[in-house]
């Protein structure tokens, strides 16, 4: 950071988590902290709100030692507990970039959600995996018939082979499972009556998910909605697909293997987002979500 009190400049990249050769991703606004006195939360908010439309959220990272790293993420309506897409394209970014770090295989990130590993997969895989926070799964209910009206959906499209369950692996998720692709695919709720729906019923996000896919090596189709965020749709999500796996593991719908995602609300552009577990420290089994990302921008922020 440099400059005067009356301006202020940060290290800036725009960086697409979870892309591919026939996607965009995610975009993620990125900014690198030389010290943590460099900025404050009101400022945080601020370049946040100022880039709203142009990327879905902000990280901001701060080095603590060789091997671990501080995370913050801001939406431009809020903080976010825990951003996966910004935590891809960070990490993923940082480790790429950085002599140090290219050929270590595990780094550690704080965030508001605890510690959580970070696995180096760039040169096997080309992409890091995140571990997600353990996990809380919320005991109330929402009827079908509000969930319907709210995502302008019929009763009929909401599938009876699957649960509808609020999971919360960083944010807190509403997982409703869709009979079929095409199903999916039509889905265009009104971002402000979804918003209301969200924050009465305390939900932050929501994932809507059919085991019919486009590509038949993906296992999953899903789409994630997230209005209370300041925006509808979320292309490529770590926190959604993270809830989404620790839903399947806990319903005997998934074995813990790799995982394949295909995200978004297009046929066949899709997004892909990776899933796996191992376990903790604790011996518990953890998902983790993986991905690449492909950097747009490189330059420098100006706050004044």
């Amino acid at each position: 950071m440099k400059g005067t009190n009356l301006m202020k400049e940060f290290k800036f990249k725009k960086i697409d988590a979870f892309a591919t050769i026939k996607s965009d991703g995610n975009p993620a606004g990125y900014i690198n902290l030389d010290s943590r006195e460099s900025i404050n939360e009101n400022e945080m908010q601020r370049i946040a709100r100022e880039l709203k439309g142009f990327v879905n959220e902000v990280g901001y990272i701060y080095r603590e030692n060789e091997t671990t790293f501080s995370l913050k993420y801001y939406s431009s309506e809020r903080e976010v507990e825990f951003c996966g897409h910004a935590t891809i394209a960070i990490m993923y970014d940082i480790i790429k970039n950085t002599g140090s770090l290219i050929n270590q295989k595990e780094i550690s990130i704080i965030t508001n959600k605890g510690q959580l590993v970070v696995e180096n997969q760039i040169s096997s895989k080309d992409a890091v995996f995140i571990m997600a926070p353990n996990p809380d799964f919320r005991t109330s209910v929402i009827q079908k018939e509000e969930i319907a009206a709210a995502m302008n959906i019929g009763i009929s499209d909401i599938s009876d082979k699957f649960e509808i369950s609020i999971v919360n692996a960083g944010l807190e998720t509403l997982i409703i499972p869709i009979n079929t692709l095409s199903s999916i695919l039509r889905i265009n709720p009104e971002l402000h009556t979804l918003k209301n729906f969200c924050i009465k019923n305390g939900i932050d996000i929501i994932e809507v998910f059919c085991n019919e896919t486009y590509d038949t090596k993906c296992n999953f189709r899903t789409r994630v909605f997230a209005p209370t965020f300041g925006y509808l749709e979320d292309p490529a999500t770590g926190s959604g697909n993270s809830a989404f796996g620790y839903y399947l593991l806990k319903n005997s719908l998934w074995n813990g293997e790799s995982l394949i995602i295909e995200q978004n609300g297009t046929k066949d552009r899709y997004n892909i987002v990776q899933l796996k577990t191992r376990l903790d420290l604790n011996g518990s089994k953890r998902v983790l979500f993986g991905g690449g990302a492909i950097t747009r921008i490189d330059g420098k922020y100006i706050l004044t």
